[in-house]
């Protein structure tokens, strides 16, 4: 568990760079389903990472201190502002406790209210909700949930959620001013005024790593939905008629001659072409196979009275055979 002693900006950084990858790398510890999912941050407008402590004997009191960012519309991450937490509770308590908090912002009307400076009550204006945990990209249906703000808590190794009713989040002022050497507001830091420091550099690398992860991992599962939907596809084919000819009738005619070897027994002779349409795709197999895409409008050359037979067509300056149980008349 990290410091929650406020701490000048570069060491806040430093620490909440810490705190994430101890809340994102799986350990011992912590296994894939103890950790924030990728997507979670790749999708945050914001976040706040700090450092808490708790103690108390029947009256309870917290504080700590960390930093707050946010994602810039070019999917950037903000330059860190300085943050403190306080607050009062009550109930029959004893004792001392250190947490590291992350805080996500799923909404940008969390970042505005972390934007504004003065003192920010949480669970009041904004709903709080514990944060989903797993790698699982698909099925995580907590992403669902329309908190404006997901918790998430590490105190002895544990991850749970915290109530974070009557706490206050402060903008430290005075820490940002000595930091970025002129007097800012959070909200010129976090909407882009300045540029993000170099002191956080480890941070932004973290922060980046969710990003690739989570565009990897869409990847991934884009290009399995793609095969399984392909799969699904070709399992609904017909079958190609089983009187396959050896070769097509242009190539016999050049072979022989004559027409008199043609494979179709019914050829066209009206000078109104038929046309068929493709219902499925067809990538041929052989030499002197038509190939062509569902949709596709095919000029019939010959054809047989079954559409259990291989036809003859043209379809884009190209001439072969094809299944005429893929292809609807017009």
């Amino acid at each position: 568990v990290n410091n929650p002693i406020p701490s000048n900006l570069k060491s806040e950084a430093k620490k909440a760079a810490k705190i994430l990858r101890e809340f994102t790398e799986i350990t011992s510890r912590n296994g894939p389903d103890k950790i924030i999912p990728a997507h979670v941050i790749a999708k945050a407008k914001g976040l706040a990472i700090l450092s808490v402590i708790k103690a108390g004997f029947l009256v309870t009191a917290r504080g700590g201190s960390g930093i707050v960012l946010a994602r810039l519309p070019d999917g950037r991450w903000s330059a860190p502002s300085a943050i403190g937490i306080a607050g009062l509770g009550g109930g029959f308590e004893l004792g001392i406790e250190v947490s590291d908090l992350v805080i996500i912002l799923n909404y940008d009307r969390a970042v505005e209210a972390f934007a504004k400076g003065g003192n920010l009550t949480l669970g009041g204006n904004l709903t709080v909700a514990v944060g989903p945990l797993g790698r699982n990209l698909e099925g995580n249906v907590s992403l669902r949930s329309s908190a404006a703000v997901f918790t998430y808590c590490k105190s002895r190794g544990l991850f749970a959620g915290i109530s974070l009713e009557g706490s206050c989040l402060i903008e430290r002022k005075e820490t940002n001013r000595k930091f970025y050497c002129r007097d800012i507001r959070a909200y010129d830091i976090l909407f882009g005024d300045i540029t993000r420091p170099a002191q956080a550099e480890d941070l932004y690398e973290i922060l980046d790593s969710f990003t690739e992860k989570y565009e990897s991992e869409g990847q991934r599962v884009n290009a399995r939905r793609a095969a399984r939907e392909q799969k699904k596809a070709s399992a609904k084919l017909p079958p190609k008629p089983s009187s396959r000819p050896q070769q097509s009738p242009a190539q016999a005619q050049l072979s022989s001659g004559s027409q008199s070897k043609c494979f179709c027994c019914n050829s066209n002779t009206s000078n109104q072409p038929i046309e068929v349409t493709a219902l499925y795709s067809f990538e041929g197999q052989q030499p002197g196979d038509l190939n062509f895409q569902a949709g596709d409008r095919i000029t019939v050359i010959s054809k047989t009275d079954s559409h259990f037979d291989w036809w003859e067509g043209k379809l884009r300056g190209q001439t072969g055979i094809f299944p005429a149980n893929y292809v609807t008349m017009n």
